[in-house]
């Protein structure tokens, strides 16, 4: 497998298999917006109380599509960094299902609820912008949470076999040199034992992974997040309520990798 480590004593969230595994996670979603995009001639601008339910169908039976192969990507990183790891023992990755219908609608009218007419007196400024305005917003959100709902499917797969398996210790947050400030925080904080309950953080558009924690092996950090949680430390640290925005500042001045505009 083109991931497979040939190093099984020592894991990082940054190293080669991960940074491919999420790569390929990146370019899955890539192709993800494509198909999204190419739905948008769905929705009639003269006829959105019936366009608009279609489009959102057929963009359902894409995102389920995508999940899949997310899923399906994930457990196979999964099974060569088990391999690789040398553990005793067979398991079979539980594969996460798509999202269901009703989560991705959802989802999508939240990313539409600003196309509708609105009462001048009570819109927001964005609900009285002109309609191929609002179109396009709501493209660029529907983009947004479609691929952290097929991204979410890949991660949720890579979470549920550390817990269930007896051999995977921890898993651990990959986030890429340019991600935000809010992922390199997390990112920064090392590897989550499988008995924790905590669930993956990841807002939309997140590209982030999960790295799995096998026993036997030792896990450190990337130099580049060993970098941001010295920044952390140093600068934001201790501040409650404020961590985050101080953290993106010391980024902003002192990270050698860029910021993203937003997230």
């Amino acid at each position: 497998m083109w991931w497979r480590s040939t190093v099984a004593t020592t894991v990082s969230e940054g190293g080669r298999d991960a940074d491919r595994y999420r790569s390929a996670q990146f370019g899955l979603s890539r192709l993800l917006v494509r198909d999204v995009r190419g739905l948008r001639r769905l929705i009639i601008p003269s006829r959105l109380r019936t366009s608009v339910p279609d489009w959102i169908a057929a963009v359902h039976a894409v995102v389920e599509q995508y999940a899949q192969t997310s899923a399906a990507l994930s457990a196979e990183f999964y099974d060569a960094q088990r391999d690789a790891a040398g553990v005793p023992g067979t398991f079979t990755v539980p594969v996460a299902d798509p999202p269901p219908e009703g989560r991705t609608e959802a989802s999508l009218r939240w990313a539409t609820k600003d196309v509708w007419e609105r009462d001048p007196d009570v819109a927001t400024a964005a609900q009285l912008e002109p309609l191929d305005v609002r179109l396009e917003q709501a493209e660029r959100k529907a983009e947004l949470v479609v691929q952290k709902l097929v991204a979410d499917t890949g991660r949720d797969t890579v979470l549920e076999a550390v817990r269930q398996d007896r051999q995977a210790t921890a898993w651990a947050r990959s986030a890429a040199l340019g991600a935000c400030a809010f992922c390199k925080m997390l990112s920064s904080r090392g590897a989550v034992f499988a008995q924790d309950t905590v669930g993956f953080r990841a807002h939309d558009g997140c590209h982030c992974a999960a790295t799995p924690v096998f026993a036997g092996q030792r896990f450190e950090l990337s130099p580049h997040a060993r970098e941001w949680a010295r920044l952390y430390q140093e600068y934001a640290a201790g501040h409650s309520g404020s961590q985050l925005a101080r953290f993106r500042r010391a980024l902003a001045e002192h990270d050698q990798y860029p910021l993203p505009g937003s997230f």
